[in-house]
């Protein structure tokens, strides 16, 4: 310092000397080790909680209520699942009656801004039994309902954080590109399926979406997952049915016992295909692990039921 004292004077290493100061003084402070915990968002089920998932991205924190493999309809909040609402800043619902549990579990924590992600859809009316002419509650078995349910999404995200309005629209945009490219894939490998043969046989109608979407004809047990077991006459109607049509292949859905439908496969002479995804997800090491891996998984499931190989995905 000497030395570079000597050649610049005292007035050029005064000069260096506050210009070093000021530099320090005008350096952002570092930044914090603990940085805020992203907002929750509650779901009221695993296939919700994906596609909100999937908008949010990691700038919000998703939940589901329901866990993995859990039957949606007939379930029974716990008081944890009752701190955790009151701890959300957002909670996401089907709605048509799908949670009928859901109106009770709400009042706890009524300042919590709440969607119903059916909102801006038509429901299809369930055909019979008691729950005969109420929605079914099924709709994001439709891809094409599934793009209604993420914009509804993007949207309840938005009004949430403003500030990240920008990411949950790009987001949304890629998510529903995705979306419609399998939905492109699905019709495809059902369109090798000869129009006559295209019977979806499971326990719950959960399918009443997607048959319509696909041109399929659809039977079941029972309208709406909630009697413990098929009766006698859901199950004799069923066989009647599987046998008229030359139906291959029976199903049954992940969340219910199969036991019903796999006496139908037995008296009718079909074999018993395999299981749906419909009201949850599976475990992440699971074949649904995702909301699009449910479709395809089901799909799948059904052509090789029906002895038709599914597509590979296209190059």
């Amino acid at each position: 310092m000497a030395e570079i004292g000597h050649r610049l004077g005292i007035g050029g290493v005064l000069g260096i000397v506050l210009g070093l100061l000021s530099a320090c003084q005008m350096a952002p402070p570092p930044p914090s080790s603990s940085s805020p915990e992203p907002k929750t968002v509650l779901t009221t089920f695993t296939v919700i909680a994906d596609m909100a998932q999937n908008v949010a991205g990691d700038r919000l924190r998703v939940v589901s209520l329901v866990k993995p493999g859990a039957e949606i309809h007939g379930y029974e909040p716990t008081p944890q699942d009752i701190e955790r609402g009151e701890k959300a800043a957002l909670i996401l619902d089907n709605g048509l009656n799908l949670e009928r549990w859901s109106e009770r579990f709400f009042q706890h924590f009524p300042q919590v801004p709440r969607t119903t992600l059916s909102e801006k859809i038509t429901p299809l009316t369930i055909a019979s039994d008691r729950y005969q002419g109420q929605p079914n509650p099924h709709a994001w078995m439709s891809p094409k309902n599934a793009l209604i349910y993420v914009d509804n999404i993007r949207q309840a995200l938005i009004e949430l954080d403003p500030q990240n309005t920008a990411i949950y629209n790009q987001n949304a945009q890629i998510y529903q590109q995705k979306i419609r490219e399998l939905d492109q894939k699905l019709r495809q490998a059902i369109s090798k399926v000869p129009v006559d043969q295209r019977y979806l046989v499971s326990c719950e109608g959960a399918f009443s979406y997607l048959a319509k979407d696909y041109g399929l004809k659809e039977i079941y047990l029972w309208p709406v997952n909630a009697e413990k077991q098929a009766t006698p006459q859901q199950i004799a109607q069923a066989i009647a049915q599987v046998k008229a049509q030359k139906i291959p292949a029976v199903f049954c859905e992940s969340t219910v016992n199969d036991q019903a439908q796999r006496q139908v496969a037995e008296e009718s002479g079909a074999k018993y295909g395999g299981v749906f995804y419909v009201d949850s997800l599976s475990p992440p090491a699971g074949p649904a692990s995702t909301y699009l891996k449910l479709l395809e998984h089901n799909i799948k499931t059904l052509m090789q039921g029906l002895q038709t190989k599914i597509p590979p995905n296209p190059t």
